[in-house]
């Protein structure tokens, strides 16, 4: 996921390492938190949300409140989706 994240911002140093490792934690568990239950860092609907996580956290970006606003709609979609929470399972 680092790999992922780091190309998406166009980094290439390893300077950032930690603080990008950080952002992409706070982004599991901010999706967590939200209800998504299947955080597989393979799948890549949760990459491009971590991703877009890390855009908007990282650093001072002038899109600020575009990413803002794509990362909540992102999460809101797989809070909401079948194969990404739990909450279709408690139904008997």
């Amino acid at each position: 996921m680092l790999e992922k994240v780091k190309l998406s911002l166009r980094i290439v140093t390893e300077a950032f390492d930690e603080e990008l490792l950080d952002l992409i934690q706070a982004a599991l568990s901010d999706l967590g938190i939200a209800g998504v239950t299947n955080l597989d860092e393979e799948d890549a609907l949760i990459i491009r949300a971590v991703t877009t996580y890390c855009k908007c956290h990282f650093g001072e970006p002038a899109d600020y409140e575009r990413l803002k606003q794509s990362y909540d709609e992102q999460k809101a979609q797989l809070a909401s989706a079948t194969g990404y929470t739990d909450w279709g399972n408690s139904i008997e």
